[in-house]
């Protein structure tokens, strides 16, 4: 029955960007209706700019409390729309970046964390954000990951980004951090908390006895400390810390070679280990989960793609993908 279905947000991102536009083609998917009850989270004049851009013909009940949705679960009917304001709409233009754009990516992302963490929705799922726009608000932010923390209560330092695509799911130790910094993050500590989130979201995914493979920081996995000693005295030592609570883990693997090995997730050390395997593998297709929070959030690894932005053409299948790893996860939790 319709009204079974999960509600998810969708918090549409950089309002300059794709993101709207891949929001709003997304809510109006019929695939999309017939596993949740959609709802955007936005700018009500930036998404009619859009959708007008778009071509999609649709109209808004603009709501500004979560709570007031009419969820009626027909796709033909007026689609939620949960105002989150932009400063100067008005004077919104596509692809443009600026601190307006990130004050409402932010507000917007923001608003379907609370609509979450209020029991209104089941689930959230975010489009991409422009990180120059964000910044030129005076906002720290260095990914989805940490914000969601940051909104929910959680340490920051136990939240990671797991990216998703077909049967494959990448855990990142780091994320949006100089490469410099991020080997000075990469520590015993911080591995074995990448380890655990990874264990606990695959069995929140519904993974009874999951399996992870670790990747090593340097070529060759250091190659027996010829190329580093982080193996040896870092990620190896975390490993067994998790083996000895019980996780299936293994490793450390050179990141070039360990991908085409069986496991049910893997966890890397850098950003590039990850997302250079998920965008050659799965464009356009791949799905981030953070993970570790009390909420399901989810987020599509493409960018806000200015260079296409306002012209109709955005795909919006990567955000397909994440609101189907979210309603996956929603019945596995629910089941459990």
């Amino acid at each position: 029955m319709p009204n079974a279905l999960p509600r998810v947000a969708i918090a549409t991102g950089d309002p300059a960007g794709i993101g709207p536009e891949v929001g709003l083609k997304c809510a109006l998917d019929p695939a999309v209706n017939a596993i949740c009850r959609p709802m955007v989270v936005g700018d009500p004049l930036v998404l009619e700019r859009q959708a007008k851009a778009a071509g999609l013909k649709t109209t808004f009940n603009v709501i500004a409390e979560a709570r007031d949705a009419k969820w009626q679960g027909n796709p033909g009917g007026a689609l939620n729309v949960l105002s989150a304001p932009m400063p100067h709409a008005d004077q919104f233009e596509f692809g443009k970046s600026g601190a307006n754009y990130g004050l409402g990516a932010i507000a917007s992302a923001r608003r379907a964390v609370a609509a979450a963490l209020s029991n209104d929705v089941e689930a959230v799922v975010a489009a991409p954000q422009n990180e120059t726009s964000i910044h030129a608000a005076g906002i720290a932010f260095d990914g989805y990951p940490s914000f969601v923390a940051k909104e929910t209560g959680t340490d920051i330092h136990d939240v990671f980004l797991m990216l998703c695509f077909g049967e494959r799911r990448i855990v990142h130790t780091t994320l949006h951090v100089g490469v410099a910094e991020a080997v000075r993050l990469v520590t015993r500590e911080r591995v074995g908390r990448a380890i655990k989130a990874a264990d606990t979201a695959l069995k929140r995914l519904g993974i009874a006895s999951p399996k992870i493979i670790v990747g090593g920081l340097n070529p060759h996995a250091g190659e027996g400390g010829l190329f580093g000693r982080e193996e040896i005295e870092i990620i190896s030592p975390a490993i067994e810390d998790a083996k000895a609570t019980g996780i299936a883990v293994e490793g450390p693997y050179g990141a070039d070679t360990m991908f085409p090995k069986k496991c049910d997730a893997f966890v890397v050390m850098l950003h590039d280990q990850g997302h250079i395997t998920a965008k050659l593998l799965a464009p356009n297709q791949t799905a981030g989960l953070a993970i570790g929070t009390p909420i399901l959030f989810s987020s599509v690894a493409h960018g806000s793609a200015y260079d296409i932005a306002g012209k109709g053409v955005a795909s919006h299948a990567a955000m397909v993908e994440a609101i189907k790893r979210l309603v996956g996860a929603q019945a596995a939790a629910k089941a459990a």
